[in-house]
């Protein structure tokens, strides 16, 4: 942490005393203040009132607007909902008048020290070492891949875990709304959008952002998350030579995922055919990862999908790699586990040599099965 960094997690630390407790405390994933004495805590997966309130009202306003500074944002650019973050990464989200209609509510996702890696989400239960290892080799592959799901499943711990699959020679470029993914990776160009200014200038979005990182030689684009109509550009992007490509969106399950993708990329304003979009969301998309949000806080890997060229119908196809199954022998709280589908995984058979060898190495039963 730089100097600049140490002088405003001091001085925000001061203003944010009344929460200080829970932002140290690592069992708390979310901190929610509705007001300056309505103050909310995630932990373990449970919504709990704290006793923790501001002084008034006016030390509250002097939290949130310090917080802004932090991020080159100020409350006089007459911006009512406002993405911010803290100095240690943490995610901070601020709604003001005349949308929040009952005063300043603010939501600090707490920013994890310890980044987790692929094992270590094993160990968690996220996901099953027979999946990790397909996705290894999906990341290796430069397959293009896709990481749904719903608010605080775990889309973003899973991105960042994956990302330690890239290769240490391959440049990455990040497209964030607010900056928040934590990649472990050296050669990485991290790009932020940014509102306007209170006269309406300056103002840069994620697709201004995605064409500058064309220009930037990336051999991966990863984007925090797709909301709008840089979709077409991503999807554009991942068909003309930026394979390996990753990035989140929030869907239910890995149909909708398409749909939502396709929904987003006619909000770009370029008219395309239908059918021709949906060819082209069908060849730039190769695996979508579905995570899921389980009742008392856990959160799973619950689907991983292959994306198919399309149907005659032309319709999306999906192949299911592995899918939600319940499982003999387990007791009643654990009985449903992420399961190979027995599906022959796609891309197995366009392996370049150096990604056989890999196979090699983590040898299982989807990539012996892989065609021929």
């Amino acid at each position: 942490m730089d100097g600049r960094h140490q002088i405003f997690d001091r001085t925000i630390r001061h203003y944010l005393a009344p929460v200080g407790e829970y932002l140290d405390d690592a069992t708390v994933t979310e901190v929610m203040i509705n007001r300056s004495d309505e103050i909310f805590i995630e932990r373990h997966g449970e919504l709990t009132r704290t006793a923790a309130r501001f002084a008034d009202a006016e030390s509250y306003e002097a939290a949130v607007n310090n917080i802004l500074q932090f991020t080159g944002k100020s409350a006089l650019d007459n911006q009512p909902l406002i993405d911010s973050r803290l100095p240690d990464g943490s995610r901070v989200h601020i709604a003001r008048t005349p949308c929040a209609r009952h005063g300043t509510v603010m939501t600090i996702r707490k920013f994890a020290k310890a980044t987790l890696d692929m094992d270590w989400l094993v160990e968690l239960g996220s996901l099953t070492e027979q999946a990790r290892q397909y996705l290894t080799i999906a990341v290796r592959a430069e397959q293009n891949l896709l990481v749904a799901g719903g608010t605080s499943s775990g889309k973003t711990s899973l991105l960042n875990a994956l990302s330690t699959y890239v290769p240490a020679d391959q440049r990455i470029v990040v497209i964030e709304d607010s900056a928040e993914l934590q990649l472990q990776k050296e050669h990485l160009i991290s790009l932020e959008s940014r509102l306007p200014d209170r006269y309406g200038r300056g103002a840069v979005g994620i697709r201004e952002l995605f064409r500058s990182s064309l220009r930037l030689r990336p051999d991966r684009i990863i984007i925090g998350e797709v909301r709008g109509g840089e979709a077409l550009d991503m999807i554009q992007a991942m068909t003309s030579g930026h394979g390996g490509s990753m990035g989140t969106l929030h869907a239910d399950n890995p149909r909708d995922a398409l749909s939502r993708l396709e929904t987003m990329a006619m909000m770009s304003q370029v008219e395309l055919p239908l059918h021709a979009l949906r060819a082209q969301i069908s060849s730039a998309i190769d695996v979508i990862v579905q995570m899921t949000r389980h009742v008392g806080g856990q959160r799973r890997v619950t689907q991983i999908s292959e994306v198919e060229p399309l149907g005659d119908d032309g319709q999306y196809r999906l192949r299911d790699i592995f899918n939600i199954q319940e499982v003999d022998g387990e007791d009643s709280q654990n009985s449903m586990q992420l399961t190979w589908t027995s599906e022959r995984s796609g891309f197995g058979m366009y392996l370049r040599p150096e990604e056989r060898a890999l196979v090699t190495e983590l040898t299982g039963p989807i990539m012996e099965s892989r065609p021929q």
